[in-house]
């Protein structure tokens, strides 16, 4: 065919100028645009002021963003061609990563507890080089690190909300890779944050191969990447069941590894070890609400026909994780990593919720499957943010002390400390009062609305268990006595303070009055299709 035809062909096509509602995507937006000011800002900006200019402009982001999302409550459409989903739950679960982000990026603006924060100087220096130890003399700070942190929330926010299969992929790899850097840039033990960020590197990339085939496959089952499409063609049963089964298991491992659920977990405890804690508890806690948000539109909407041969694989992959979670934690002897074996735990009571796919309540029209999962999310994202502070704040000359031996004796160092771990560690365990305990009562009370009575069973004896290594750290704080040359406790600056103090005020808010949230879960149940 000669180039005139060619033109000729293009030119008696039709196109037509693809409609974007860009008010409908707004908090993304303005998300990733402060993003972009800050790579603008660590171009061309001195080192003096930087690291104050980031913090404001991350901060008045994710207000800002935040304010977007409430006004947009109550939209239910299907925007920019398709691909984005602006629902109840895209945005219930959008304002809950924006609330968890700002004591996330509270955290990491923390300075006063180590000589220009707790991230290196340079990520590109050799860890014990001449100029590393330069660089951690003149306490340099490194400010890169809020736009990469701004990055990852855009994808975060895009990951629940994504309508089809391609952007969902897009979104998991923008909050993926600023996520590989953030875990290695520790100040101390930089060879251990880095072998963290090794791991979940290699680990996260096979995760996405699996993710991408399975789109692959499901494309190829259905002509369409769209959830709604995939909905119809499983609907109608019009098309290869090999390449509909092998397709969604491909794509549950990605989501799966996402939400740490066993036995696509084993990154978890040595990321979360390794990585700077302030990056420990913002991907602990807003990970986990962007990655369930996902898996919740993939199989309620694009696979809800299909509920009757995923919910079996789910109830076993709920057991297992709450099973692994729970009894593995029993011999951890570092902090950080027996509240990762925590995080893996919750997944499980998670998904307990979540095999309430169809289950409606007769008064609200709720979705209890996707109203319970929303509302542990947000209780959960609070209590972790603020655990994770709390551990920043214990020290001794090597910087954190998170072994176990080292919290011996903590409450007669500091008595404040001790009791507010102490909230969070009975938040985690379920006990009455706290919002983990009503989160726990929402996601057990819809899987036996749900018919899962006996998946609740287990998540209750894995609950007993949990409760055991939650409270032995209370015991070691309160009841031993310290050492001598035991680690102290940091007096933080008031960015810390507000982030813990948020995280204290959410626990014991939606523990003992969570109607009016739980109320707000309910009528965000409702996915667009």
């Amino acid at each position: 065919m000669s180039a005139l035809s060619v033109s000729a062909t293009f030119a008696a096509a039709e196109f037509q100028t693809p409609s974007i509602e860009y008010s409908k995507l707004m908090p993304m937006l303005i998300v990733f645009g402060v993003a972009l000011v800050g790579v603008l800002i660590e171009a061309f900006m001195g080192r003096t002021g930087r690291h104050q200019v980031q913090l404001i402009l991350s901060i008045a982001g994710l207000v800002a963003a935040f304010v977007s999302v409430t006004m947009l409550a109550g939209d239910n459409q299907i925007a920019a061609v398709g691909a984005v989903a602006v629902d109840g739950p895209a945005l219930f679960l959008q304002g809950t990563i924006l609330l968890l982000a700002i004591p996330g990026v509270l955290t990491m603006a923390e300075r006063s507890l180590d000589r220009g924060g707790v991230f290196t100087s340079a990520g590109s220096s050799t860890p014990g080089s001449e100029h590393e130890r330069v660089l951690t003399a003149t306490g340099v700070t490194q400010t890169e690190v809020f736009p990469l942190t701004m990055f990852a929330v855009g994808g975060m926010l895009l990951f629940p909300a994504a309508n089809d299969l391609l952007t969902m992929f897009v979104a998991l790899e923008v909050l993926s890779l600023p996520l590989y850097l953030l875990c290695g840039l520790a100040r101390r033990r930089r060879l251990l944050s880095q072998e963290a960020s090794l791991k979940y590197f290699l680990l996260g990339a096979f995760s996405s191969a699996f993710f991408l085939y399975g789109i692959a496959l499901l494309y190829g089952y259905s002509g369409t990447v769209r959830l709604s499409g995939i909905a119809e063609a499983v609907s109608s049963n019009s098309g290869s069941d090999t390449l509909l089964m092998t397709g969604t298991a491909l794509l549950a491992v990605g989501l799966l590894f996402k939400v740490g659920a066993a036995p696509f977990h084993s990154w978890t405890p040595d990321v979360y070890q390794g990585a700077p804690t302030p990056i420990t508890g913002f991907m602990a806690a807003c990970t986990k609400v962007a990655a369930f948000g996902a898996l919740l539109r993939v199989l309620y909407v694009g696979l809800g026909g299909l509920a009757w041969q995923w919910e079996p694989v789910m109830w076993g992959v709920a057991i297992l994780t709450m099973v692994v979670g729970s009894v593995v934690a029993l011999t951890q002897t570092d902090v950080k990593r027996m509240l990762a074996y925590s995080s893996i735990a919750h997944a499980g009571f998670i998904l307990t919720g979540l095999v309430a796919t169809d289950t409606v309540d007769p008064d609200t029209g709720a979705v209890l499957g996707v109203s319970s999962v929303l509302f542990y999310l947000l209780a959960y994202g609070f209590i972790t943010i603020g655990a994770f502070a709390v551990v920043t704040l214990v020290r001794d000359a090597g910087g954190e002390a998170t072994h176990l031996s080292q919290w011996a004796g903590l409450a007669r160092r500091s008595p404040l400390v001790a009791a507010v771990f102490t909230l969070f560690l009975a938040a985690f365990a379920g006990i009455p009062l706290t919002s983990g305990f009503t989160g726990k009562f929402a996601v057990f009370s819809a899987a036996i609305a749900g018919d899962a009575a006996p998946l609740v069973v287990i998540g209750v004896v894995m609950s007993a268990v949990a409760a055991f290594f939650y409270f032995r750290v209370v015991v070691l704080m309160f009841f031993n006595a310290p050492a001598p040359d035991g680690p102290a406790v940091a007096v933080p600056s008031p960015l810390t303070t507000v982030a813990i103090t948020l995280s204290v005020a959410v626990t014991v808010l939606l523990g003992v009055w969570p109607t009016q949230v739980l109320d707000l879960a309910d009528r965000a149940s409702q996915f667009v299709r």
